[in-house]
């Protein structure tokens, strides 16, 4: 559709990952925008996803296990409520993806596979065709969002500010094919995904740099939590950018970490190698630092059935020159996901009236310090019902604002951002490279050139993880390498951590 035919005054979903996709769904039959930056169903997180959906539905398993291994992953900070919420819902959020047409595995007899994961107390990991979960979910939700006439979906469209009056959101600018386009709308949902494309090592799509954050900050919306950053402890050590994800329920069916000496070095941590993914990623990386180096062990388990249970783990496997049947796997840690985000209720509402944030994009409290593998995708598709049934009982008004002057911008581009990010916000932080790292960043993100809108994202990230003068998840300080008496959580706007940078460079060294 062209962007100049859809009616004013229509809630906008910004990105076209699972939570997007789903929250236009849910909004269905009310007339919706959907603005994805690429063609729909690439380069976004959401299809990189292997590792699956968590779900308690076995008979084992309830919705209070799965809220209690979720609080012990997240270190302090996860929101009961949130989690207690999220993991009850799991059942009702699972029916809508089938609704949807998203095809579960299932065994011969009919019944849901499940698979496990680090740090879940029972088997609840769904899958969709084997280890391309993300992938078969996105597609799928696709093809019912083609076939709902109310969701104008506008591919290769990038927001690039979102326009407020009064205190509120008024609108969406954004770029096209076709030049500049303006949504007026009282309405806006941010669903842009995570940062890992700040980094040099990870394994998101390098266009994931936060965007979303950047439009949420700009405009005057808190974020929260940005300090927290998981690193995922086994991608495949290649030169290839991003890096390809050897997913952790290959470690649920049985693959041990090793060095080149054959050494299984994490079989004498608590967990082994399905401690929480911030112990496993920390001890893999002080591994290499100690010039040894790691792999994945999957020869035995699962072994000759590899390519049958991970068919795309092996295939790029295969590619690279290895077989995970008869070779271990090289691998290493990289940025992997953000439990901060644009800070929302439980109902999806930001700071900012008018403004909505869904999935990876948005900091609900569930994850705390660190995300509980695979509860991200639920997240997403439990907060898109929670964000649909928000907006549609909002006001539907027409924002009286002109429609305002925009160029043509630059594509945002995080390359020089990329560096002090990945010196300063890694696995293991200090405040000496912390304060360089803002001394870095704060004309980047002040300026008007293509770094900008990445350097808002990372100096905000990094004058978060340095006023948390601790150690807590997936965050690790090793000059405050302790936990704080109390747990508390981070909240930021720009023009605070704006203030806070400007502060440490008047600062006597």
């Amino acid at each position: 559709m062209n962007a100049g035919a859809v009616a004013p005054g229509r809630p906008v979903i910004i990105g076209g990952g699972l939570a997007g996709l789903m929250t236009a769904l849910h909004l269905a039959p009310e007339p919706v925008v959907l603005l994805s930056k690429a063609p729909a169903g690439e380069a976004c997180s959401s299809v990189l996803a292997q590792g699956g959906l968590a779900a308690s539905l076995g008979e084992d398993d309830d919705a209070a296990l799965h809220c209690a291994d979720t609080i012990k992953a997240g270190d302090g900070l996860c929101e009961s409520d949130v989690v207690t919420h999220v993991t009850q819902a799991a059942a009702q959020a699972v029916e809508a993806l089938m609704r949807h047409g998203v095809r579960f595995d299932r065994a011969a007899d009919g019944r849901l596979l499940m698979g496990l994961e680090a740090a879940h107390s029972r088997r609840r990991i769904l899958h969709a065709a084997g280890d391309g979960t993300g992938r078969a979910l996105v597609h799928a939700l696709l093809e019912a969002v083609r076939r709902t006439p109310s969701i104008a979906l506008l591919e290769n469209v990038e927001a690039r500010r979102l326009v407020t009056h009064d205190g509120a959101v008024a609108g969406v600018l954004a770029l096209g094919e076709a030049g500049p386009v303006f949504f007026p709308t009282a309405r806006v949902v941010v669903a842009t995904g995570g940062i890992g494309g700040l980094f040099d090592d990870t394994t998101n799509p390098s266009g994931s740099f936060g965007q979303g954050l950047a439009l949420a900050a700009r405009a005057g919306a808190a974020l929260c939590d940005l300090e927290f950053i998981q690193f995922h402890p086994t991608a495949l050590d290649t030169p290839a950018r991003p890096m390809q994800l050897v997913s952790e329920a290959v470690r649920g069916e049985g693959a041990i970490l090793i060095d080149e000496t054959g050494r299984r070095f994490m079989a004498g941590v608590e967990g082994g190698e399905l401690s929480p993914r911030d112990v496993v990623a920390r001890a893999v990386a002080r591994h290499l630092a100690e010039g040894h180096r790691v792999y994945l062990d999957a020869r035995e388990r699962p072994g000759a059935a590899f390519a049958a249970r991970f068919p795309a783990i092996a295939a790029f496997c295969h590619a690279a020159g290895i077989d995970p049947a008869r070779q271990p796997i090289p691998v290493r840690p990289a940025a992997h996901y953000h439990m901060g985000g644009i800070g929302v209720d439980l109902c999806g509402r930001s700071s900012l009236p008018g403004l909505w944030a869904c999935g990876e994009a948005a900091c609900t409290g569930l994850h705390g310090a660190n995300r509980l593998a695979s509860n991200s995708l639920l997240e997403a598709a439990v907060f898109a019902r929670n964000v649909a049934e928000s907006i549609a009982g909002s006001e539907a008004r027409l924002p009286r604002t002109p429609a305002p002057g925009m160029g043509r911008p630059a594509p945002a581009e995080p390359a020089s951002v990329r560096p002090i990010v990945s010196r300063a916000l890694g696995l293991v932080r200090d405040g000496e490279a912390l304060r360089a790292a803002v001394a870095a960043l704060l004309p980047l993100a002040e300026g008007e050139g293509q770094a900008s809108d990445p350097a808002i994202v990372a100096l905000m990230s990094a004058v978060a993880a340095l006023e948390r003068r601790e150690s807590r998840g997936a965050h690790f300080r090793s000059d405050f390498p302790h936990k704080a008496a109390v747990a508390r959580h981070s909240r930021l706007t720009w023009d605070e951590a704006r203030a806070i940078a400007r502060e440490l460079a008047c600062a006597p060294a």
